[in-house]
């Protein structure tokens, strides 16, 4: 379960491959040197891009850029979820992008791609109606339907930078505790009382090596992953029909207003209000 090297094939003359995998609660701790644009629609789902952690909830839709450590975005899915992943052959922005003038805006998104993007708002709905149509498209007419994709992806407002550095492989701290260990670990325990030193024992280290290591792969101490963990958990109970108590207990929380005031400052609303505007009718 360490950070592996993802070989991805492309068929012959095929500058770009869009496929729909689907890993299920495999942990897939990886990277590759293609540049990769991922869509999921899912009730909620864990996004960890480099050292950006987050949950997402309905879609979410990303561009990874090469040699950035990701963590597959299915990973502990456990409802029906939909996956559309486009990669760029490594060539493609040199062959396609870099030598034409007109393409400046889509080179410039491509070049700070290292730091992960995701997209929302319009964008979103822009490029995920476009993407799911290039799928039946003939190669010619899917290149430049991905251009186009990529077009809208350059010149909008709407998206979030993932990381503030890099976090390519050959910046980034080698990965010699194995992450899919730590995640199984607390997706076992969040909902309990998760020990750093049982972690940290399972993993090699001391716990005080544990928390330095730690921090340094995720920008999180391991109580705050914990509790992030557990808030992304409690929002897939939040769109089904349980009390924002009961939610709390089964998380792991033991103080209520704790739990409320964690979700509000991690989210941006109450779960009240979230489960309000995410209701499934």
């Amino acid at each position: 379960m360490k950070i592996e090297k993802e070989l991805i094939l492309f068929e012959k003359e095929q500058s770009f491959k869009i496929h729909t995998p689907s890993f299920r609660n495999y942990f897939f701790w990886h990277y590759h040197p293609e540049i990769e644009l991922v869509y999921v629609e899912a009730i909620n789902g864990i996004s960890h891009v480099g050292k950006h952690i987050s949950g997402f909830v309905g879609s979410y839709l990303v561009l990874i850029g090469p040699n950035i450590p990701h963590l597959n975005f299915d990973y502990g899915i456990e409802t029906e979820y939909k996956q559309i992943v486009v990669q760029l052959h490594e060539n493609f922005p040199e062959n396609t992008i870099i030598s034409t003038p007109e393409f400046e805006n889509i080179k410039n998104l491509l070049e700070r791609s290292h730091l992960g993007f995701s997209f929302h708002g319009k964008t979103k709905e822009k490029a995920v109606e476009k993407l799911k149509t290039i799928q039946n498209l003939k190669s010619f007419d899917r290149l430049l339907g991905l251009i186009d994709i990529l077009n809208i992806l350059a010149n909008s407002d709407e998206f979030e930078q993932l990381n503030n550095e890099d976090t390519r492989v050959k910046f980034f701290l080698n990965d010699k505790v194995r992450m899919g260990t730590v995640y199984n670990y607390i997706h076992e325990n969040y909902d309990k009382n998760p020990d750093v030193n049982a972690v940290a024992e399972m993993v090699h280290l001391s716990t005080s090596a544990f928390c330095r290591y730690f921090k340094k792969q995720t920008n999180m101490t391991f109580t705050d992953f914990v509790n992030q963990y557990r808030i992304n958990q409690a929002k897939t109970l939040l769109l089904c029909d349980v009390s924002v108590a009961e939610i709390a207990y089964n998380v792991g929380f033991e103080s209520i207003s704790y739990f409320n005031k964690l979700f509000k400052n991690l989210v941006g609303e109450t779960p009240t209000e979230f489960k309000k505007k995410n209701k499934v009718n």
